[in-house]
């Protein structure tokens, strides 16, 4: 997996890859998070299925200081399996929310960065199953509305083409990968 994401960067770096230089997240902006995370506070024993998730940003309406304003949405999933001897079990977790970031452009010698930080509300959908004719722990899972906060950076190699990492609860503590912006 490690081998395939790094030639997918590389690939993805040498088709978007200009001669232009990448400019701060600005008003009628959209930027695109495409990535994978570690770490969570959903919970769950066992294999861990990867956090992957999706995200989007549109910058709405430029702010006092150097900075504008954006809204946008979120999906992310991750899971869990647990097996022993006479138990089996399985958590599915989705997250769908919408966000709303405040990106700081008041780096004028760094214009291919943008640091954001925001909140998000959120519902999550968990599924759960075993094959215990009764088990006492899957009456405790249920979806739910959940805020949470965020905070990441982006940069990008051209107009079109970056890189991100974000910190916050989503399906993950920590999300890192690819960005597009248009």
């Amino acid at each position: 997996m490690k081998k395939s994401f790094v030639i997918l960067c590389s690939l993805l770096f040498s088709i978007f890859y200009t001669e232009t230089k990448a400019q701060a997240f600005q008003k009628g902006t959209t930027a695109i998070n495409a990535g994978v995370g570690v770490g969570t506070a959903l919970g769950g024993y066992g294999k861990v299925r990867p956090a992957i998730s999706l995200s989007a940003d549109h910058g709405i309406w430029e702010v006092g200081g150097p900075g504008v304003v954006s809204l946008g949405g979120y999906l992310g999933t991750t899971g869990y399996k647990y097996s022993d001897s006479s138990y089996n079990a399985k958590w599915n977790y989705i997250i769908v929310g919408v966000r709303g970031a405040y990106h700081y452009n008041g780096f004028e010698n760094l214009p291919d960065l943008d640091l954001y930080a925001g909140a998000m509300v959120g519902y999550n959908i968990v599924k759960y199953s075993s094959d215990l004719d009764e088990d006492y722990f899957g009456k405790s899972y249920g979806s739910g509305v959940g805020v949470s906060g965020f905070a990441g950076a982006r940069w990008f190699f051209t107009d079109m083409f970056g890189v991100y990492a974000e910190l916050g609860y989503g399906v993950s503590v920590l999300n890192a990968g690819l960005t597009f912006k248009f």
